[in-house]
């Protein structure tokens, strides 16, 4: 099961307290102030991982909690500066804020501070001074801040695999990739991305979307956002439905909806299942889709030098920073 959306509560470190203490030994009945300081409480860090690939391991951890300062001690001894801690999450995560609405994207594998640790409080040794050579006070370490943040993992692939249910984009995914997709006869089959790799790209098979998909109806949100971060689309299209081009207009209609944006991305519409219909289909739908000026054809996972043909096109979009 893919966990791609957790909320959770991420708190650092406390600041150590400072110590209110006076130097007593068998040289000293009535020494001076000697408390230390506390130590710093430890900030919390998300980083980007190419080792993890989604979310599960916040499945059931809801809280992350970075340590506490270490409390001053007398001898001017200064407590322990916590260490910090980095949370890996999988590259293309979105962390939110939950109440400020702030937005941070992890894209690559640079530690980002999401909360700071408290301050340690200074001993009473600090407080020593001309005037008072026997202060008392002391400081509490300081809070550490504390943050409820949702985490969305986005999927980074540069190739997306789009289309209404049972398209074959599955099927496409395992001739192109080395990716065993779960594939069927029956529309959503796939019920989360699945991921392979074309050469040193990384492909992602996005589950059928249908009408309605950017109101959020069947899951079509939690589909649309892995969208978002691809660079090429490849739109698979069953050339065996009755009305192709229909079927074209309803995913585009539904990105327009949720981000004008996805329909600027360089797309190659691929008429999938020619095997299942004869040649005169095959025409009859290529003209169809003539009027659309982009990278049309026909094929079918079935037959090789279709799937050579997509590859060669695919490699020289990659090629050109598509």
């Amino acid at each position: 099961m893919l966990i791609d959306n957790v909320t959770l509560v991420v708190k650092a470190g406390d600041g150590g307290d400072g110590a209110a203490t006076f130097r007593r030994d068998a040289m000293t009945a009535h020494g001076g102030p000697d408390g230390g300081n506390g130590g710093n409480g430890g900030d919390v860090f998300f980083q980007g991982s190419t080792n993890v690939n989604d979310l599960r391991e916040f499945r059931y951890k809801k809280v992350v909690k970075g340590e506490n300062g270490g409390n001053g001690t007398k001898h001017n001894g200064f407590g322990r500066n916590a260490e910090h801690i980095i949370v890996l999450v999988p590259l293309g995560t979105r962390i939110t804020d939950v109440d400020t609405k702030g937005v941070i994207e992890i894209e690559n594998t640079t530690p980002v501070c999401i909360v700071k640790g408290g301050i340690g409080g200074f001993g009473n040794f600090k407080y020593k001074s001309a005037t008072n050579q026997t202060p008392k006070n002391r400081d509490f370490g300081g809070l550490g801040e504390s943050k409820n943040i949702l985490l969305e993992l986005r999927i980074i692939a540069e190739i997306g695999l789009i289309g209404l249910p049972n398209a074959g984009k599955s099927s496409l995914l395992t001739v192109l990739t080395n990716a065993t997709p779960t594939i069927g006869a029956y529309p959503f089959t796939t019920l989360e991305p699945n991921i392979g790799m074309y050469g040193k790209h990384a492909i992602a098979d996005i589950p059928g979307l249908i009408e309605g998909a950017s109101q959020g109806i069947g899951l079509g949100i939690k589909f649309l956002k892995h969208i978002e971060k691809t660079k090429i689309l490849v739109h698979c299209i069953d050339i065996t439905v009755n009305d192709p081009i229909a079927a074209y207009d309803t995913v585009r209609k539904e990105f327009k909806e949720y981000n004008e944006a996805l329909l600027e991305k360089p797309e190659i519409i691929f008429l999938n299942k020619t095997d299942l219909v004869d040649e005169d289909a095959i025409k009859i739908a290529l003209k169809k889709f003539k009027p659309l000026k982009k990278n049309v054809f026909a094929g079918s996972v079935q037959d090789e030098k279709s799937i050579h043909d997509l590859k060669i096109i695919l490699t020289d979009l990659l090629s050109h920073g598509s």
